[in-house]
């Protein structure tokens, strides 16, 4: 991703392995603006999206693939927007919601998670599971994310 490229990030959300809400931004939308109650309902319908997608993945009978190789709804695309899901090998969920036409979303959510891993992750004061409350990862989330 060339850093020319200029970068329409709507809003990220990020839900832990059991389904809750640990992180929710807006950048800058179009969309309608949603309340706290609807992120939590739109976090955890997804999870329960993505779970039923996941386990309907075709996987040859043949082969010994892990279930846990088998991915679930990747990415979800409207008129309005497109939403690219990335999960980590932890089962930590990061939704991102671009500008439909957006390219190398896989390249912003990829930066978002290493952003995540270097000021939550490495944070001695987070609690997994729990809400994210890093103001450096807001900081830098929000420059980065700017600054394209």
């Amino acid at each position: 991703m060339s850093p020319d490229e200029p970068v329409v990030v709507y809003a990220l959300i990020i839900i832990n392995k059991a389904g809750g809400l640990v992180y929710n931004r807006d950048f800058s939308s179009p969309l309608s603006k949603l309340s706290s109650n609807d992120y939590l309902v739109l976090a955890g319908t997804f999870h329960g999206v993505h779970a039923i997608t996941r386990s309907l993945t075709p996987s040859p009978i043949t082969s010994n693939v892990p279930r846990s190789t088998l991915t679930g709804l990747e990415v979800l695309e409207s008129s309005n927007f497109r939403l690219t899901c990335f999960q980590t090998p932890t089962a930590v969920k990061f939704l991102l919601f671009t500008e439909p036409h957006q390219p190398n979303c896989d390249a912003i959510v990829g930066k978002v998670y290493e952003l995540y891993a270097d000021y939550v992750m490495k944070n001695p004061f987070y609690a997994l599971e729990m809400p994210v409350r890093c103001e450096e990862f807001d900081r830098r989330l929000g420059a980065w994310i700017r600054g394209r």
